[in-house]
């Protein structure tokens, strides 16, 4: 009774907040046609200075804390990042209707980080004052690029297999249609042998390029720009005076853009299997879940406090809506982006925002006993 009252108590705080109106707004107008447009230029903006202030708020929370605490916490992120690719890989794609690789890109994408949803979870935190480390938003990346590698080494894989799969029944079908020649006379066999050999290793899955293009995406290299500069220099002055006061007011901005590319969306999803809605709705949580529970065992072996935990929780609950889908359009051109981008952009994001954060923040209070 108690988490319940408290999901409640927070989840109608999160619908009397600017971050969840804005969202909800953007889809309302939206929705009645409205022509407002916020140009892409003011939107890479506003990406911008909201990543560069939480890699800011880690980068001096890191070079002010214990280095030896963050381990942990960041493994289980790495963890958590690869288990949600396998989880879409082995229960999405077996579902009816559902192509197999484009499971596996949506898996990529709920394991890849909205730092959007992040940048929300660490406001109503602030708004609740439930204290959590300042580090803890720098495990943006070592959730973010593990899912979007895994995704695209999985993908590759098997797609790989498959085409040598087909490869393979097409070359036996052909040698049956062929007269058999003298005993020891092999040229054609030994030619096919050294074509596969060569043909595996022209497919075979590059992982550092894809390791680069995340690290360049526009997300990652402003958080891991702020983060940088937060541990090496002494920027508080420039974060106190100018990122800091406008974060909330650009996020509420990026929550109504957000919105409106939501409902644009849905339009999207109703072209493919009706099972990513339901995916979209369920695996949030349980991707929450699982991060929650690797986050409580560093909460009583480390100390991790369970602000930090929710942020965990949240991290893993939501999907990247940034740096995600230009990373996996390119990794995996074979997927459905209207699959993959609309489950997670339509449903997924909205679901993170308005139903996980309050319901992790009311998990750790009723665990925390307040």
């Amino acid at each position: 009774m108690d988490f319940l009252f408290l999901f409640l108590k927070d989840f109608v705080i999160q619908l009397q907040s600017p971050t969840l109106g804005f969202l909800i707004g953007g889809m309302i107008i939206a929705a009645l046609g409205s022509e407002l447009v916020i140009p892409e230029a003011i939107c890479t903006l506003i990406i911008f200075m909201l990543l560069t202030k939480i890699g800011l708020t880690g980068g001096i929370a890191i070079r002010n804390s214990n280095l030896l605490d963050m381990v942990l916490p960041m493994i289980f992120a790495i963890i958590v990042g690869v288990i949600i690719v396998f989880i879409a890989r082995y229960t999405l794609a077996k579902l009816p209707k559902v192509k197999t690789v484009d499971a596996i890109a949506t898996g990529g994408l709920f394991g890849a980080v909205s730092g959007s949803t992040m940048a929300a979870a660490l406001t109503l935190l602030e708004t609740q004052k439930i204290g959590y480390e300042a580090w803890a938003a720098a495990l943006y990346p070592f959730m973010d690029i593990p899912a979007l590698v895994t995704a695209i080494v999985v993908a590759n894989i098997y797609l790989n297999k498959k085409k040598r799969g087909t490869a393979s029944d097409a070359t036996m079908q052909e040698s049956y249609s062929k007269q058999p020649v003298a005993a020891g006379d092999y040229p054609s066999t030994r030619q096919e042998y050294r074509s596969q050999q060569q043909d595996t290793k022209d497919h075979r899955v590059k992982i550092w390029p894809i390791i680069q293009e995340s690290l360049r995406g526009p997300a990652l290299s402003a958080m891991l720009l702020g983060l940088a500069l937060g541990i090496l220099t002494k920027p508080e002055s420039v974060y106190e005076s100018f990122y800091n006061p406008l974060f909330r007011g650009l996020l509420s901005i990026l929550m109504l853009v957000m919105g409106m590319e939501a409902w644009s969306r849905l339009g999207e999803l109703r072209k493919v299997a009706q099972w990513y809605v339901a995916y979209s709705v369920v695996a949030p949580f349980v991707h929450g879940l699982i991060a929650f529970g690797l986050g409580m065992i560093a909460h009583y072996v480390t100390g991790f406090s369970l602000g930090g935990v929710v942020i965990l929780a949240v991290i893993a609950a939501s999907s990247s809506d940034i740096s995600g889908p230009p990373t996996l359009r390119a990794g995996i051109p074979s997927a459905n982006p209207s699959a993959y981008i609309g489950a997670s952009t339509a449903i997924g994001t909205p679901v993170a925002i308005g139903l996980c954060i309050p319901f992790f923040i009311g998990l750790a209070q009723a665990i925390g006993g307040r």
